[in-house]
């Protein structure tokens, strides 16, 4: 019994520890969207399922000759496959940098090509070991429930999560993570062979063992208890992927946000699935109801603290999951069946996958998965809460089934109200980007560009006022006085930028001016082309403009490995104003390519306005560390005209003279009042925790 409870444990660990950190690995390649995280938990549930059909289909050979041999192949051939990457990558898990993407227009195809190689076979191999394991189990102790393994499984994975930001990522590098892991799994793969052998002293005589073990068996499930399998299964996968889209799109897309939804929908498992009883209906229903207000609640104020949203929301999706999960182990069959119950369970899972990746991105112009996934489970619940009589007028069941039809009505008048007044709306990999009409200081007509929930500037629609620069970066600001008042301005200068938005620095260009823009979302690109006339920054500008499509760092380090030397006399990072920071961008190498790009007396301005996270300790690191001038100009409230907006900037030069200027030193903040003690980040290590407000 030892060994069945160590293979599945063990299995589970490596299981969810390999998702966060082949994740981390790759984000910086895709230019830290955090639809990373769900399009990667897609690839998984859909091997997941994978898995479990190869284990439902093994089961049911007639010969366990043929099982056994047929795995121990698999094994090996998943075993063959880490030693070979073992000796042409950094570690067996972590992919070479020949691999990473020269171009971005089909995003989660080439992820899924990267994880595939990457950790594909390894991932499948563990994913059919839970059941396989059951079912051996099962035959050898026939007169015991092998779900209380299921439970087991589901602590492994919760502590394999878990430990990954508190353990593994504080005290390791990516690659001796990656190291430590394939060490892990060599070891679970002598413990499966292990199992497999072992199992057929266990098997009947009669070498057919598949109608041995089923005889037992109730002879149908019926259509509709395998249909809430599924419906319940979709249900958590849509509520998972949800709410970790709803945290991370407006916070940042790192391990540690990812974990803690994921955590509670493991741990729902374990409550569920361990036979102690942990889940009650009633109980439950009446949390899901506060749950639910509480939702509703935060979603009409946006600007409640992000504290208090990460809770309401992680709340929220464990009291649904309990239900969707508790309702599944109460719907569970015989063991016998069990590889069919988990095979039908991980299909729902992959359904809600797709249906938050592929469909949902097709039918919907904002992210209301959220919505879509509230609604579900009301209405789930609606269908499993018993009927029976009661002494009151009313059945137990409809008050259920009306606060159903109120939570359904509500969130079709959130899905309106998100969509009405805009001008544009596009969504893809990215995110979703809006275009609004709105009234702006002085009764200004303005299109806006906001991605997600976050401003990403405005232009004028009067042509008098048209080329003025407007919102973080009007004439006052950091960036604004940096361009204004550098020694080359109206002399040729040389701009970069990364992140291009409207394209509002644009305006400050000149005839003989270059300025080159880094932008990963087409969709910018197109609206900063002039697309449909909202915005003419970049159209309108006599500079030489060029827009390069792709992750800003990867494109500049393809442009110098091919000899391109731009030496930039300001380099603007405009990517960390939203909420959701690209930590790729701010990290130690990421500054060594930024400063090879910069001319010898060139200037760094980075927009590091943000209402959640202080980014001065960071750059302040990364001064010390490069030896570099550092300045922060604050553009408060209320010194805005009509055109501006408060904004924080961070100015950093080897030129101390240039940061001399009276008209920056007049603006300049003192670098006090935050944390001058954090690490130094580099792309092994950063903590976002340290800098919250």
């Amino acid at each position: 019994m030892i060994t069945y409870a160590l293979s599945i444990f063990l299995s589970a660990f490596l299981l969810f520890q390999i998702q966060p950190l082949v994740s981390k690995t790759l984000l910086p390649w895709f230019g830290g969207a955090s639809s990373l995280w769900t399009a990667a938990m897609l690839f998984f549930q859909i091997l997941l399922t994978g898995g479990y059909a190869y284990a439902n289909g093994l089961v049911r050979l007639r010969s366990t000759k043929k099982q056994t041999f047929t795995h121990l192949i698999v094994l090996t051939l998943s075993v063959c496959l880490i030693a070979v990457l073992w000796m042409i990558w950094p570690s067996p898990v972590t992919p070479g940098s020949n691999l990473k993407p020269t171009e971005v227009s089909h995003p989660m195809a080439y992820l899924f090509f990267l994880l595939t190689i990457t950790v594909g076979l390894p991932f499948f191999v563990l994913s059919t070991n839970s059941p396989l394991t059951q079912d051996w189990f099962s035959r050898k102790f026939p007169g015991r429930s092998p779900y209380w393994l299921y439970a087991l499984s589901n602590t492994g994975s919760l502590l394999g999560l878990v430990a990954f930001p508190f353990v593994f990522e504080p005290l390791f590098s990516i690659r001796w993570q990656g190291w430590i892991w394939a060490g892990g799994y060599l070891l679970f793969a002598l413990l499966a062979a292990f199992n497999v052998l072992k199992s057929l002293r266990h098997s009947p005589v009669s070498d057919t063992p598949t109608e041995t073990h089923a005889a037992v068996a109730p002879h149908n499930i019926k259509i509709s208890t395998q249909i809430y399998w599924i419906f319940f299964s979709a249900c958590a996968s849509i509520l998972l992927l949800a709410v970790t889209s709803q945290i991370t799109q407006e916070v940042a897309a790192i391990p540690f946000l990812w974990v803690i939804p994921l955590a509670l929908y493991l741990l729902s498992f374990v409550l569920t699935f361990s036979d102690k009883g942990w889940y009650n209906r009633k109980l439950f229903g009446a949390f899901l109801l506060a749950a639910t207000i509480a939702c509703f609640y935060v979603l009409l104020k946006p600007q409640t603290h992000f504290i208090t949203q990460i809770i309401i929301y992680n709340f929220f999706l464990f009291t649904a999951v309990m239900i969707c999960n508790g309702e599944l182990y109460s719907l569970r069959p015989h063991a016998a069946r069990l590889t069919r119950f988990y095979l039908l369970g991980s299909v729902g899972g992959a359904l809600g996958g797709l249906f938050v990746n592929l469909v949902a991105p097709l039918l919907f112009k904002g992210y209301w998965e959220l919505y879509v996934g509230l609604a579900f489970v009301w209405i789930l619940l609606a269908l499993v809460w018993p009927r029976t009589s009661s002494t009151s007028h009313f059945k137990p069941g409809f008050w259920v089934v009306a606060v159903a039809d109120v939570v359904v009505i509500v969130c079709v008048y959130f899905v309106i109200t998100s969509t009405s007044g805009n001008l544009f709306v596009k969504r893809n990999f990215y995110g979703v980007v809006t275009v609004r009409q709105n009234e702006i200081g002085a009764q200004q007509a303005a299109n806006v560009l906001v991605h997600g929930t976050t401003m990403h500037g405005f232009q004028f629609i009067d042509p008098a006022l048209r080329e003025t620069p407007t919102s973080y970066f009007n004439k006052e600001s950091g960036v604004g006085l940096a361009i204004l008042n550098h020694p080359r301005y109206n002399s040729g200068m040389r701009v970069g930028v990364l992140g291009l938005g409207a394209g509002t620095l644009a305006a400050y260009g000149q005839p003989n001016d270059d300025y080159r823009f880094y932008e990963i979302n087409p969709v910018m690109i197109d609206l900063a082309n002039g697309l449909n006339g909202y915005f003419s920054f970049i159209t309108d500008n006599p500079a030489k403009n060029a827009i390069i499509l792709g992750d800003a760092r990867l494109s500049l380090e393809n442009e110098l490995k091919s000899g391109m030397q731009h030496n930039f006399d300001l380099l603007v990072l405009d990517t960390f104003s939203s909420d959701s920071i690209p930590v790729h961008l701010v990290t130690r190498e990421a500054f060594e390519v930024y400063l090879r790009t910069l001319a010898p007396d060139g200037m760094i301005a980075a927009h590091i306005s943000n209402s959640r996270l202080d980014l001065r300790p960071v750059f302040w690191q990364l001064a010390q560390y490069y030896n570099l001038e550092m300045a922060v100009i604050h553009t408060p409230a209320e010194n805005r005209d009509s055109s501006s907006a408060q904004s924080v900037w961070v100015l950093l030069t080897r030129d101390s003279q240039l940061l001399e200027l009276p008209a920056l030193q007049d603006r300049t903040s003192p670098l006090t009042g935050f944390r001058h003690d954090i690490r130094l980040w580099t792309d092994d290590y950063s903590n976002l925790i340290q800098l919250l407000r």
